[in-house]
């Protein structure tokens, strides 16, 4: 596996080797070992699995406040998605700024998107399947959402338009008007 650090401290992309033969493929997506060697230590408690049938739709920006603050690896096994990772940890030199990647059924990245972070997806594809592990277990009393589209923090959405929206993510306030009880902490 390959870890490329992104600008946002401890948001990773992950490049799972592919080994092929004429009969397809195999990869292997997490192994505990191998993020313990680069010094990511996670204990995945939950597997999820979205499917959106149209392109164009949008799921996000969610989160969990602390105590269930979830770390998410997410991957795209079928279709393609711009996903994106929020720094909303208040005191973070990088407080408000995003970051966004195309993972792929084809690509097969991943992003590994830590606690302190908001994260959102949009399909650009038909039939999308997105799969993800979490360190906490989802909790309704705690999850929380930001607008998509938060001038303030100007993700570069690659749609023209408005995307296909839930009820809560159309109803979700701006990043500072959210509810949110995550402190930067310096690394020593």
């Amino acid at each position: 596996m390959k870890f490329t650090a992104t600008d946002l401290e401890g948001v990773y992309i992950i490049e799972p080797k592919i080994f092929g033969d004429h009969r397809g493929w195999f990869t292997e997506t997490y192994n505990k070992d191998i993020f313990k060697t680069n010094n990511i230590e996670l204990d995945f408690i939950q597997d999820n699995h979205s499917f959106s049938a149209n392109k164009g739709t949008l799921r996000g920006l969610h989160y969990q406040l602390n105590p269930k603050a979830q770390t998410k690896l997410v991957r795209c096994t079928k279709g393609e998605i711009f996903d994106v990772a929020i720094d909303i940890r208040k005191g973070s030199p990088t407080y408000g700024k995003w970051y966004g990647i195309k993972l792929s059924a084809e690509n097969k990245k991943q992003l590994l998107i830590p606690k302190g972070f908001a994260h959102g997806f949009l399909t650009l594809t038909e039939d999308v399947e997105v799969q993800y592990k979490v360190d906490e277990l989802y909790s309704p009393e705690h999850d929380r959402g930001i607008a998509w589209n938060d001038s303030e923090i100007g993700i570069e959405w690659p749609i023209q338009g408005v995307p296909i929206l839930s009820q809560k993510d159309e109803s979700a306030p701006s990043l500072n008007r959210a509810e949110n009880n995550f402190l930067f902490e310096e690394k020593l």
